[in-house]
């Protein structure tokens, strides 16, 4: 066990961290406001928008990078003088202030080649492969498109129809979130201030203002965003000595991205349209790194059957913090790539017979690279168990079997199977 001295000294070190993470927004610094959007539509949508390196140099970062990084610089210096360079304590702290300047000089680029040379060091690359000879993120997102497309395409599963209003939504959600994430108190409220449909806080989730949404997003949200992001946020902050768990750095929100479309998926909440969506990011950043311009993406997108609202959406998510013409923004990869690393970490838990630290995944947000030095830091103490712990992760029995299982199904040929079943459905 850790002195505790040593645990005191750790909480003061994490809440500097977290002071100095607190002005640190990266999608308030990249998004683009309402008018870029009006304009754009002014045009007919024939025009790229009118974004370059001084539209980002007129929009104030909440502070000063050089004095921000020098204060990272002094925390770490910090870390390793009062805890030790071989504590695991100083490794998981001082790799935060570490992706925090990284996250820093990404901001500064805003608008320059260097903006998307950052992003890949921070969210990687959609022709990252995950082992050798292994298909990308890219090659993934293809696979998995054609059989998206082929139940899209016979209308089998018609979506929910998107008939509530924000106002509404908002009452409905802070319900169903008053239930599974009781004691925690989570706020629900309008935003006009968000690019996607909704968004969440500390302890809140924000719902688009212009968006009309059906029973079932309301019910992925409560998945996504509630158990997930603001359970792990909440679950963050009330860890006794690292209080940073709170706080994602972009390799934690890969994993919190996976863990929340996991979460979507074992629950049985999340759809294949809903599936597609998260596709077609990585298909659209895969584009925009082959040369494609913002008005080639939105194009694309309507192709896909988008409406414009959403095909302009999706294509300013791809080149934010980026220039209509240049490379793109890459923290979209996040959510398939998070996935494929959660449930891959899930599988050989089970495989070892140590599903008892999945609950660690909960503690806050952390990457899963990170995994085994918050198992050590649980021993010693430095971090407790989740206070909150999501429905489908209470019980792990099943979870555990139906991986099993899908672990056995995996083996057999589904070229074989395709062959064997097709004539049943002709």
């Amino acid at each position: 066990m850790i002195e505790q001295a040593l645990l005191d000294q750790t909480r003061v070190l994490s809440d500097r961290l977290i002071a100095l993470q607190t002005p640190i927004r990266i999608l308030d610094a990249i998004n683009w406001d309402r008018k870029t959007k009006e304009e754009f539509f002014r045009q007919k949508a024939q025009k790229n928008p009118a974004i370059d390196q001084s539209y980002y140099a007129q929009r104030d970062l909440g502070f000063n990078p050089a004095e921000l990084r020098q204060a990272f610089s002094d925390l770490q210096r910090d870390i390793v003088r009062q805890l030790g360079q071989l504590s695991p304590i100083t490794q998981f702290m001082s790799k935060m202030c570490r992706e925090y300047r990284d996250v820093i000089r990404m901001l500064e680029a805003r608008g320059t080649p260097d903006f998307h040379n950052l992003s890949v060091e921070l969210f990687g690359h959609p022709r990252d492969v995950f082992h050798a000879g292994e298909p990308s993120l890219s090659e993934l997102a293809v696979m998995l498109q054609q059989p998206l497309a082929n139940l899209l395409g016979a209308d089998v599963l018609p979506e929910e129809s998107r008939d509530i209003p924000a106002a509404e939504a908002v009452e409905k959600l802070k319900k169903q979130l008053d239930v599974s994430m009781a004691g925690v108190g989570v706020q629900v409220m309008i935003s006009d201030g968000i690019v996607s449909d909704a968004a969440a806080g500390s302890d809140r989730i924000k719902l688009n203002q212009d968006v009309m949404f059906s029973q079932r997003e309301l019910d992925i949200l409560e998945a996504h965003e509630g158990w997930v992001h603001v359970g792990t946020t909440q679950n963050g902050l009330a860890q006794p000595y690292l209080t940073c768990l709170s706080k994602g750095t972009p390799s934690a929100t890969v994993t919190q991205e996976g863990l929340a479309v996991l979460t979507e998926i074992i629950t049985l909440k999340s759809t294949p349209r809903r599936l597609s969506k998260l596709v077609n990011r990585i298909l659209a950043v895969t584009q925009a790194i082959d040369g494609a311009e913002f008005v080639d993406v939105y194009r694309h997108c309507l192709e896909l059957g988008m409406s414009e609202d959403e095909s302009y959406t999706l294509a300013q998510r791809v080149f934010r913090g980026s220039t209509p013409t240049g490379l793109p923004f890459t923290k979209d990869l996040a959510y398939i790539k998070g996935f494929v690393l959660v449930y891959n970490l899930i599988r050989v838990a089970i495989q070892l017979g140590r599903i008892d630290r999945l609950h660690l995944l909960l503690v806050g947000k952390l990457s899963i690279d990170e995994f085994r030095l918050v198992s050590e830091l649980h021993d010693l103490g430095v971090i407790t168990s989740p206070q909150f712990v999501p429905p489908h992760f209470k019980d792990l029995r099943g979870l555990a079997t139906w991986l099993s299982f899908g672990r056995f199904i995996g083996n057999l040929s589904f070229d074989q199977l395709e062959n064997d079943y097709r004539p049943l459905f002709i």
